[in-house]
């Protein structure tokens, strides 16, 4: 996690998989989408990383990402996360869910990233058994925002 001057990296403890980002939410709801994901029935899977992109905001990189190779239970596992959020009256995500860890944020001080790029966009940097989900809280801090996991959800163990 180097190569871009002035990215701001995640810690390692924060790297994390964003399967359905909900927002601010009143403390009933909150509550209620707790209990309601905890019925998601889901075997454990595996998910493997595969090299780094660049998502841009008005024409500029602003936030570098590894990639996640397609899984067919990742994406149900997400479908399932999102009609629960429905369910307990969230409104629907209308974004395209693109799988991604995030790596680091930039700002328009950051320099440029092509040849970080160039040279992760290949790289593999491996699998693991994806055998919870959590949901999260968030807090933004001048450094960026820190995630805390409020309740781990266990999916089904597999063989």
């Amino acid at each position: 996690m180097d190569g871009v001057t002035g990215a701001r990296w995640q810690d390692d403890d924060q790297l994390h998989l964003t399967l359905r980002y909900v927002g601010e939410v009143d403390r009933h709801r909150a509550n209620d989408l707790a209990e309601a994901l905890g019925t998601l029935d889901m075997p454990s899977f595996q998910i493997e990383l595969v090299g780094t992109g660049v998502f841009e905001r008005k024409g500029r990189p602003h936030l570098l990402w590894a990639g996640v190779v397609p899984n067919e239970f990742l994406v149900r596992l997400q479908k399932k996360i999102e009609r629960i959020c429905q369910n307990v009256g969230i409104e629907a995500e209308h974004r395209k869910f693109m799988p991604h860890v995030t790596l680091a944020r930039l700002n328009t001080s950051s320099g440029p990233v092509g040849a970080f790029l160039a040279e992760t966009a290949s790289i593999r940097f491996g699998s693991w058994k994806a055998d919870s989900f959590g949901l999260f809280e968030s807090h933004l801090r001048q450094q960026g925002s820190l995630y805390t996991q409020i309740v781990e959800y266990p999916l089904r163990l597999t063989t």
